[in-house]
């Protein structure tokens, strides 16, 4: 695949430097199944170029990624049978029905794409800016380096909102220690980018004019390494957190996110895998804005924060 629909790819520096940008910003990079495709594709062609020494993933327009793509016309086309139709919703268990559908679909497409994204073999790096919400995460958090500028925030939505446990790639309590996943989780507020650097989940913050300068002179510092010297010492961490109990627990939480579904699809008789109006919930299009956690509140005021989003 040469040439993308939702993406630029593009090579910098003699080749040495790949970047990948997601290009949805009228949908503010909303995480279609189109997209996601592509996504895997430009990566694995970054993995296969032996002249790439680093990765940076990025976003156009206004924000990172609001997450996965819940109800513009382009994913509504991409599903519904038909000429418009993505194949990948014939294949990886898009033609079962009930329980294994969902599983098998967003085992593949969601959850283990994800995690090979992880283990890519090259040195990756997000940069992020804007809100950062729900499966926004999931993607920047693939990455082995985050980069934000200062109006970077990041939220976990889909409790509060779709009342789900998290999302697919459940890395939020290694990202973010335990009880500030659980506070996160149950009221769907934010983390800044300060405090996000704080806790060591972002490496660096730039000014927002610069954000995207400085991510490629982070690059070039990186570059200059030896390619299997990087290597080794990703694959060293990544082998040290894995053993520590990271995969196998990415694995049972995506079981819980699974039967979390289920629950929702019992409830509405099989018209939704998420709490709806129908099933007491509130309608996501409807939601107020994502507030910043603060320490000193119990919740911040919403003046002072951004409007719902499309995060999932």
């Amino acid at each position: 695949m040469s040439d993308y629909n939702w993406l630029l790819y593009e090579t910098i520096d003699e080749g040495t430097i790949a970047t990948i940008t997601l290009n949805r910003p009228k949908h503010r990079n909303a995480q279609s199944r189109g997209l996601l495709v592509e996504l895997g594709d430009a990566f694995e062609r970054a993995e296969a170029d032996d002249t790439v020494r680093v990765v940076i993933l990025r976003g156009a327009g206004s924000m990172f990624s609001a997450g996965h793509d819940l109800g513009s016309s382009v994913r509504q086309a991409e599903e519904a049978p038909g000429p418009d139709q993505h194949p990948s919703y014939q294949m990886h268990g898009g033609t079962h029905e009930g329980v294994e559908k969902t599983w098998r679909q967003e085992w593949h497409y969601f959850f283990n794409n994800t995690r090979r994204w992880r283990d890519l073999r090259k040195v990756t790096i997000a940069s992020v800016h804007g809100p950062v919400y729900a499966a926004g995460l999931m993607l920047m958090w693939a990455c082995d380096l985050i980069v934000a500028d200062e109006t970077a925030e990041f939220a976990d939505v889909v409790g509060s909102r779709l009342g789900m446990c998290g999302v697919e790639y459940f890395a939020h309590p290694w990202e973010l220690g335990p009880r500030r996943a659980k506070e996160l989780l149950l009221t769907g507020d934010s983390l800044s980018a300060d405090e996000a650097h704080r806790i060591g989940m972002v490496s660096k913050i730039f000014p927002a004019d610069q954000l995207q300068d400085k991510t490629v002179e982070f690059a070039r510092r990186i570059a200059q390494l030896p390619s299997f010297t990087s290597l080794m010492i990703k694959e060293a961490v990544n082998q040290a957190q894995d053993n520590q109990g990271f995969f196998n627990s990415l694995q049972a939480a995506f079981t819980m996110h699974e039967l979390n579904h289920a629950h929702w699809n019992v409830l509405s008789n099989g018209q939704s895998i998420v709490n709806t109006p129908d099933t007491g919930g509130k309608s996501w299009t409807e939601a107020g804005p994502v507030v910043p956690a603060v320490k000193d509140q119990v919740k911040a005021d919403p003046r002072n924060s951004r409007p719902g989003s499309l995060a999932r």
